[in-house]
């Protein structure tokens, strides 16, 4: 179906012919791949492994621990975890990288090799490019039998996070306990399961009501936090009279919430609402990639701090916190970068950090998220056929919206007086994302809409 080679690692549905799909003669070209590199920048001999609950998780793993142990590194598996979790263990291992075994927010039939540097941060673009070079010439030196690797079982790292997030210094685990809070989670069957529960009753949260805690990887809905996909959650927070309900992807670093009515809170208001209360103790500067929400920036504005922008991709929200400074950053899909815990989306202590901003807060969540702008993005995908020539495409839709303000630092966005619409091609599926904001829901509609239709004419 999809074999999609990016510079943050190689993903693709599993099964079929190799090259066209994630087979496990791929899985071994590009862990053999990244080892090699990673053999050439360090003698440092340790590498960490980590996967969410997918189905085809333990084969994937075990092709990647045999391979890496074939180079002459000795694995750390960190087990059933998340993406955060296993960038924390990289450097809590002091490993010269790392492997997250999952597709995120893709569906079950998907999964992929996530790469990390020695500092637990997904590799650049240039590295990511050395990789995927080694991969295509198939130059590998694998170890003779006395220099195999080694292997270690390590589930320490799940106490170790949760605690690193309990006694992160802005996270308020006494105001939350006593508000008692009844909380409904959606770990959508994979490791968030393993996860959430223990970190609220942590943040003395005792009343725990969870959904699809099976880790089975048999995803009981699409598996992205999207408002379509949770009307489960969403009656749940009703029926068992939530104060609030939390979703998160089968890897955990997107996190998004409902509210007591079952209404969404919007995952584009996790990040606003986490930089609004650090900001309030920590003022500074924020960055957020630039299909978020401008509800951000002036959040940042308003606290005394300055916003930058940033194409999308972790890789690339994480380059420029760095360059800026910021004191807090992430994504519109809800992914929560705290720089001084690592520099990751982490919804762990995303859910704490939030937990805390509104236990301050007298009345529900409904009135909380009442605090923010209401503002709408309008959310939409096409799919690519193989021979699109998307470049061209971008350059007659610049063309035509020449008399707008356009950046085309990362695919298009141009601007309509306070509103926007970004469209680039995704680093995890074969599509044109088309995000559009406006004050209103029919504005954003309407301009998404009549740029789907540009892509269309030009295709």
């Amino acid at each position: 179906m999809a074999l999609i080679k990016s510079i943050s690692g190689i993903r693709g549905t599993i099964g079929g012919k190799p090259g066209d799909n994630l087979t496990p003669l791929d899985v071994v070209r590009f862990a053999a791949a990244f080892g090699s590199w990673l053999a050439e920048k360090t003698n440092n001999r340790k590498i960490v492994i980590g996967r969410d609950g997918r189905i085809s998780g333990p084969m994937v793993q075990d092709l990647v621990v045999s391979t890496l142990a074939g180079l002459g590194f000795d694995i750390v598996d960190v087990g059933l975890s998340t993406t955060p979790t296993v960038e924390l263990a990289v450097t809590g291992e002091k490993a010269a990288g790392g492997v997250i075994i999952t597709a995120s927010h893709n569906p079950r039939e998907w999964n992929a090799l996530k790469l990390l540097n020695s500092n637990g941060e997904f590799i650049s673009a240039a590295d990511g490019a050395a990789v995927l070079e080694k991969a295509s010439k198939d130059q590998y030196q694998f170890s003779t039998v006395d220099k195999i690797g080694t292997y270690t079982f390590n589930d320490s790292y799940l106490k170790k996070h949760i605690d690193a997030v309990v006694n992160y210094p802005l996270v308020e685990v006494e105001n939350i306990r006593k508000k008692n809070y009844r909380i409904v989670v959606d770990v959508i069957n994979s490791t968030g399961a393993i996860f959430i529960p223990p970190l609220l009753k942590a943040l003395g949260v005792d009343e725990v009501v969870v959904l699809n805690g099976d880790v089975d990887g048999k995803f009981a809905h699409n598996p992205e936090p999207l408002p379509e996909n949770l009307s489960e959650l969403s009656a749940a927070v009703r029926k068992n009279k939530a104060d609030l309900g939390i979703a998160v992807d089968p890897d955990v670093d997107r996190l998004c919430f409902v509210c007591e009515d079952g209404s969404m809170f919007g995952e584009e208001y996790t990040l606003v609402a986490v930089a609004d209360f650090v900001l309030g103790k920590r003022p500074g500067n924020t960055v957020s990639n630039m299909s978020s929400t401008k509800a951000l920036k002036e959040i940042t504005l308003s606290h005394g701090g300055q916003y930058f922008p940033s194409a999308v991709g972790e890789v690339n929200v994480v380059t420029k916190m760095k360059e800026v400074g910021a004191v807090i950053g992430g994504e519109g899909n809800g992914g929560i970068i705290v720089p001084d815990l690592h520099y990751g989306r982490d919804a762990l202590i995303g859910i704490a950090l939030f937990l805390s901003s509104l236990s301050n807060h007298r009345n529900g969540m409904k009135s909380f998220r009442a605090r923010y702008p209401d503002y709408f993005i309008s959310k939409n995908k096409i799919e690519l056929g193989k021979n699109v020539n998307v470049k061209e495409i971008f350059a007659q839709i610049q063309k035509k919206y020449k008399k707008q303000p356009v950046n085309t630092e990362d695919g298009l966005k141009i601007e309509f007086d306070n509103d926007w619409v970004h469209l680039r091609t995704s680093n995890t599926e074969p599509i044109i994302r088309i995000y559009a904001e406006s004050n209103f829901e029919t504005t954003a509609n309407n301009i998404a809409v009549r740029l789907m239709q540009d892509i269309k004419e030009f295709s």
